[in-house]
């Protein structure tokens, strides 16, 4: 049986059937304010309680919002950036380096550390680089081929196309990935309800029930237990 690696969050590793499988790589997709990027921090902050080596690489935020985004869960990412934890910052406004960096320098740098865990957040804003559609798809298998070879167990945050919220807004991640997660929100009663299902993994049984979830001040917790109609 291949070996699982536990998410940290309460609730999903059971769908999983324990974990995601060692070495798989899972996009994380959904809209705006559902806790992509918490989910991918939980996830990195799990690796790190555990004495796991992880890299975060992030789009969006630099080293110091990263880590006081953390800390507002309670998790000190700043006690293991010497030693076993790697923040890596790519500048979407200059396209050209972030390019080159993905291309050139991330399998290098993902070599060399020897994570178990890897982040990225947001695959989408790495497309969003790119004009032509085969540019775009080359960028994520390239980055996806140098995780894979390490050997780390990967998670991808994704935006999902406003359009069609099912898919990711280029729809590209779902096919480069070995599992697909998706968070959405639920209109009931006058209010909104985070809802979570597991769209794909490959090569494991998982649960295909959908399932609530809440953003608390320590993370996120599916309510596994709990039923959504």
């Amino acid at each position: 049986m291949k070996m699982r690696i536990k998410t940290g969050i309460e609730g999903l590793d059971d769908m999983l059937g324990g974990g995601i499988p060692k070495g798989h790589s899972i996009a994380v997709i959904g809209a705006f304010g559902t806790g992509k990027t918490t989910f991918a921090m939980q996830y990195i902050w799990e690796g790190l309680k555990n004495g796991e080596r992880c890299i975060y690489i992030s789009l969006e935020e630099d080293e110091e919002s990263i880590v006081e985004s953390a800390r507002n869960f309670g998790w000190d990412f700043s006690k293991y950036m010497s030693s076993d934890l790697l923040l890596v910052k790519l500048e979407p406004e200059d396209a050209r380096s972030s390019i080159r960096r993905i291309e050139a320098e991330l399998p290098e740098i993902i070599k060399e550390f020897k994570a178990s865990r890897i982040a990225v957040d947001s695959v989408s804003l790495i497309t969003m680089l790119f004009k032509k559609e085969e540019e775009k798809r080359e960028a994520l298998f390239k980055l996806s081929k140098s995780i894979k070879e390490s050997g780390a167990t990967a998670i991808f945050t994704a935006e999902v196309d406003p359009r069609n919220p099912q898919v990711s807004r280029d729809g590209i991640i779902e096919y480069v990935v070995d599992g697909v997660i998706h968070l959405s929100f639920r209109e009931e009663e006058n209010r909104l309800r985070l809802i979570l299902r597991i769209l794909k993994m490959r090569r494991t049984r998982h649960s295909r029930e959908v399932k609530p979830y809440e953003i608390t001040e320590r993370g996120i917790r599916v309510l596994s237990e709990a039923a959504v109609f």
